[in-house]
This record gives C-alpha cells, structure tokens and sequence, in this order.
C-alpha cells in the first residue's frame, strides 16, 4: 500500500530554513512529527500553537482527511502545512476503527477506553491481524497539494503493553516483532512505523 499520491505535481519543494505549519492539535502526533523534521533545518509551528480552528474530517479515507486538514491549515496560517490523517486498523472489525481512530478516543481522547473498546468488540474473534495507516499532505496556500502513504501490518495484542507512543500504540504488535509500538524506544518507532515510511516517500520527493 506504501507509496506517494499527488493531487497536480508532487515536485513542488520545501526548502531549508522555511517555515512550515503542522495540521494538528494532537501534542503527540506533533512532538513525533517534529522528531522526523529536526534534520531538515524546518522551523516547525503546530495549528494548535497558532490556534487555528480545527476542520471538519468528512472524507472517507486517510489521504481525503489529511488533504483537509493540511488545505486549512495552509490557508489560514498562509504557510506550507503538513497534515498526517493516521489509524488504527483492525482486520475483524472490517477495518475499524480506521478513519474514525480518534473518534472512539471520545472527545476526552481516551485512548485507554479506545483500546478497550477495540477488545470489547473483537470478542472472541481468533483473527488478530491489525495494520496502522499514515497519510500525509503537503498544501500550499495556492491549493497545491502532494500526499503520501504508508502502512504497517501486524496484530492487535491484549492487554495493551508499554507506555511509549500514544493512541493504540500499546496493542500494536508489528509483524516481525516482540514489542509493541508502545514498548519500542521511540527511535526504533521513527524508524520503521507507518508514519515513517510515509515520511521517507515525502523528504525524497517534496524536500531539500
């Protein structure tokens, strides 16, 4: 599923130095974000730093939301934005909770109750296979926009282990591996999550 998906050319650069606003109030997502632009020499501000309204996410998949999200977000701060729409999915749920990952966090963002609730309704169920989805946008004030994709497959897990990450981190086992997303020092995540490899598609192309 990995692999890049622009709306006009995705040739379109950010260059050094420039500054550039991320589409997110998630303070998480935000610092994990932040981690991977360090090296780039990109001042970083966050839409909740700036405190821009928040849009509403009415698309029917990961890359629709980012694109949202990253086009407000561009306008109204009238700077380069980068959006990331990313979920939890789970393979008996039919995908859920997916685009809705933060909505079952409920409006306190309890991602123990989400957690909770993605095992509550499993059940029984023997199929455990479960992959994350990351989604970024890259939108200019102009309307241009460049969106990228990657994923991550594995299996949900219970009891959630580790308190590293944030979100379902903790009930995410990578194929492969023997921890957690929630268990994994964060550099070993940076290096290998599904916001990763949706990074590395962006900096080849949209950076530098």
């Amino acid at each position: 599923m990995d692999g890049p998906r622009s709306a006009g050319s995705p040739t379109r650069r950010v260059g050094r130095g420039e500054r550039l606003v991320l589409a997110t109030h998630n303070q998480g997502k935000a610092a994990e974000i932040r981690t991977l632009l360090q090296p780039l020499g990109i001042e970083v501000v966050s839409a909740g730093d700036l405190g821009l309204a928040e849009p509403i996410e009415d698309a029917p998949d990961f890359v629709g939301n980012a694109r949202i999200k990253a086009l407000a977000a561009a306008r109204a701060a009238g700077l380069v934005a980068l959006a990331d729409d990313s979920g939890f999915c789970v393979a008996a749920l039919d995908g859920a909770p997916g685009v809705l990952s933060a909505r079952w966090a409920g409006a306190s963002k309890d991602f123990n109750a989400a957690m909770a609730l993605v095992h509550a309704r499993l059940g029984a169920r023997q199929d455990r296979r479960a992959w994350f989805v990351c989604a970024l946008c890259l939108a200019w004030p102009d309307g241009h926009t460049a969106s990228f994709v990657g994923r991550v497959d594995g299996v949900a897990v219970w009891p959630p282990r580790g308190s590293f990450g944030f979100g379902y981190d903790a009930m995410f086992e990578p194929a492969g591996e023997k921890l957690t997303y929630g268990e994994m020092d964060p550099s070993m995540k940076h290096a290998t999550s599904h916001r990763a490899r949706a990074f590395a598609q962006m900096l080849a192309t949209s950076f530098g």
